[in-house]
């Protein structure tokens, strides 16, 4: 069996596999899932790909909610403040 590359300890597939599984126990999974992922991972791109592989058929169910709040969250960080926006505020 080769590894898949968007969700190698199938952590994803087998949330959606669970009868009943909370929105919380998905979060706790996407973490997981998350936290597993080469540091290089797109997430993004992953997220986006997992959605493809699982959306369609379970529209409805927790982890694709949580799937689409990663998403969200995937966008990249805003600068704020640091060294020169504090000068600025002082000259």
């Amino acid at each position: 069996m080769t590894q898949d590359a968007l969700d190698p300890k199938n952590l994803i597939r087998e949330a959606y596999r669970i009868d009943g599984i909370t929105d919380g126990e998905c979060r706790s999974v996407f973490l997981d899932w998350a936290l597993s992922m080469e540091a290089t991972t797109d997430h993004r791109a992953a997220i986006e790909g997992l959605l493809e592989r699982y959306s369609p058929d379970r529209p409805d169910h927790p982890m694709t909610k949580v799937l689409h709040e990663g998403l969200q969250d995937a966008q990249a960080p805003k600068r704020r403040g640091g060294w020169r926006a504090r000068a600025r505020d002082n000259g």
